[in-house]
């Protein structure tokens, strides 16, 4: 039965205002003091994740059998001449996806997906894991949003989230069974709060407190984690845009078709992630040996200095992963904020472009923009197979993490930073330098791949040509005449003058001459 993801983005809304408040509860309660330290009086406990698409997807879905024009833009052969993601070796570059899950039922993603290497931290996380985990203090619970235009956006539940928050929007869900969820005698009977629904016992005239005899009710069984479990299909569209297989009935195909996904199901369509989470999701990453990591999630709430989300985002730098993040969908206003862990210093922050290589009405402008990628009309994978059309940041940031895996394989050992600025050197830029809404420029898959002689530490964009002018010929200050210089003056003087004057005699000589002979001529003769 086909699935579609407004119902959630219904159920998110209808929950929205319950959760808000028992978030900011839970998160007041639980602060902790020990750890790194204590969260800010001055930090919101809480905060929305935001998955940017439009999340109007429905799935199953049809193929679509043209080329998706974010596809058309590039020579296909040019950039792949190389590598489609494997490096010289042939193992695949690994590229870690921290979302909603990806499902792998959809046939292109058959094969891309690392499900033993991943995680899902909405379900449960085994203890090697957390132990795994760079950053996995209960220091922050702020929540994080996915960049995927006018999607599900909920406030995360915090870290103690009330078990009657949007409870009855829940219990409507349960009907709809899970798309990729593993077979469980529990699986789709369960309510908000964790019991299985039934129908109640007779209830015994006598009070309870007289009825103790009645025996404890049977705890049902936990559902298994399970990474590929993608209730939203967020996830699943942002993997198959970087490594979806090729398939004969469509013309969409990922930008690095032969890398591998590790999944990392850290969101939901109820909002439940938090930065902490998201932290735990870097860690393990991390742990994965993923040499890229895709976050198509934000939030916009102040984050204290060190947290953990800024501590695990720290730790995968300097473990040389490159880590690309969506810059967010609030643009329309075009106020110019912070979004995080986009605008994390090492973190390539990606908005979104059109069809102009123009910066898209709603991706959100910044300092922190690195570059832009097509975000608008993105076609990608959907739950169960096919492939549907969707806009938003969410789904700019993977169409880099692509081009991030293919610079991996081709170049294993280039540095993280490295990577970054290749990207950002080749980008397409109408001026010369940085500006806050595309960033560099909109990347350019086959420049960056082509245009890579050697390693560059930063950006160093191409100044407008010089002009190479001689130095004028400047002439020396006159502070007065030497003793040696009137010398010359004078015998100078001397000179023309003696030159005039045998010039005067020398004339007046010929002219008188002249004058005898026309006397002589004119004159009587003699006889």
């Amino acid at each position: 039965m086909p699935r579609t993801t407004t119902a959630l983005t219904l159920v998110l809304s209808a929950a929205l205002t319950v959760s808000v408040t028992a978030a900011a509860s839970a998160g007041a309660a639980t602060s902790p003091t020990a750890g790194r330290g204590a969260v800010s009086p001055h930090e919101a406990p809480s905060a929305p994740v935001n998955l940017d698409g439009s999340g109007e997807c429905t799935y199953p879905a049809k193929p679509i059998k043209g080329t998706p024009w974010s596809l058309q833009r590039i020579l296909l052969d040019r950039l792949w001449q190389d590598t489609k993601g494997r490096d010289s070796t042939g193992r695949p570059v690994r590229v870690a996806v921290i979302d909603t899950g990806v499902d792998v039922k959809n046939p292109q993603l058959r094969g891309a997906v690392d499900a033993e290497s991943g995680a899902d931290l909405l379900t449960g996380m085994p203890e090697a894991a957390k132990d795994a985990t760079t950053a996995g203090g209960a220091n922050d619970g702020t929540g994080v949003r996915a960049d995927a235009k006018d999607g599900p956006r909920a406030p995360a539940p915090g870290p103690s989230p009330s078990p009657s928050a949007g409870a009855k929007d829940r219990r409507k869900d349960k009907s709809t069974p899970s798309p990729g969820a593993s077979p469980s005698p529990s699986a789709g009977d369960k309510n908000a709060s964790g019991k299985p629904e039934k129908s109640p016992e007779p209830s015994p005239s006598k009070s309870p407190e007289k009825s103790p005899e009645k025996p404890p009710e049977k705890e049902p069984e936990k559902p298994k984690p399970d990474p590929t479990l993608d209730l939203v299909g967020h996830g699943t569209k942002v993997a198959g845009i970087i490594a979806a297989r090729p398939s004969p009935g469509s013309g969409f195909v990922g930008i690095a078709p032969e890398s591998v996904i590790i999944p990392i199901r850290q969101n939901d369509e109820k909002g439940t992630g938090t930065s902490r989470t998201l932290a735990q999701g870097i860690g393990l990453a991390v742990a994965a040996g993923a040499r890229v990591i895709n976050i198509s999630q934000d939030t916009t709430k102040a984050l204290r200095p060190d947290s953990d989300l800024e501590l695990a985002v720290k730790d995968a730098l300097e473990k040389d992963v490159v880590v690309v993040a969506s810059a967010g969908n609030d643009g329309l206003g075009g106020e110019v904020k912070e979004t995080y862990p986009a605008a994390y210093k090492g973190v390539l922050a990606v908005a979104a472009s059109d069809r102009n290589n123009e910066r898209a009405s709603f991706s959100q402008p910044g300092e922190f923009v690195g570059v832009a990628a097509p975000g608008v009309e993105m076609v990608s994978t959907v739950p169960l197979g096919g492939q549907c059309v969707d806009n938003g940041t969410s789904f700019s940031a993977p169409y880099v993490a692509g081009v991030a895996a293919l610079i991996r394989a081709k170049h294993p050992d280039w540095k993280q930073h490295q990577v970054v600025a290749q990207i950002e050197q080749t980008a397409e830029r109408a001026t010369n330098g940085h500006d806050r809404y595309i960033g560099w420029g909109v990347v350019d898959p086959v420049r960056a791949l082509t245009e890579d002689a050697h390693p560059l530490d930063r950006v160093t964009p191409a100044g407008p040509q010089a002009r190479t002018a001689r130095a004028p010929d400047v002439a020396p200050l006159a502070v007065g005449e030497s003793p040696q210089q009137r010398k010359e003056r004078l015998a100078t003087y001397v000179l023309g003058g003696a030159a005039v004057l045998v010039a005067t005699i020398a004339g007046a000589a010929v002219v008188a001459r002249d004058h005898r002979r026309r006397r002589g001529l004119s004159g009587p003769r003699e006889l």
